[in-house]
């Protein structure tokens, strides 16, 4: 079965855990910890917001694309850090599927 890109990359964000911060930019978030990985996360989020305004004005997608790979790169490796990875947000959002949005916001209350 083939792995499907987000598989491949929580492995590759679980190797890179433990590999040298000198020789992976993955490996070097997780040696600066926590508060580093979530500065980049929100760094990310500015952009991505940034992105989706100036894609509003121009009709082009592409920057936005790209910048919210970048967001969802940054919050994989903070859920990695904290022991987490894609597949159990995939699972939250599934328990979500069919579930109107304001009755799931109300029960979380």
């Amino acid at each position: 079965m083939t792995q499907s890109i987000l598989e491949q990359l929580d492995a590759v964000l679980a190797a890179r855990k433990a590999a040298d911060p000198t020789s992976s930019y993955v490996s070097s978030l997780h040696h600066k910890g926590l508060n580093k990985i979530l500065e980049k996360v929100g760094e990310e989020a500015i952009e991505t917001v940034l992105a989706a305004k100036d894609a509003e004005q121009n009709g082009d997608n592409q920057n936005l694309i790209y910048e919210t790979a970048d967001l969802w790169f940054h919050s994989l490796v903070m859920l990695s850090h904290l022991g987490g990875n894609h597949q159990q947000v995939l699972e939250e959002l599934a328990r979500r599927f069919g579930l109107s949005g304001l009755d799931e916001k109300a029960a979380r209350k």
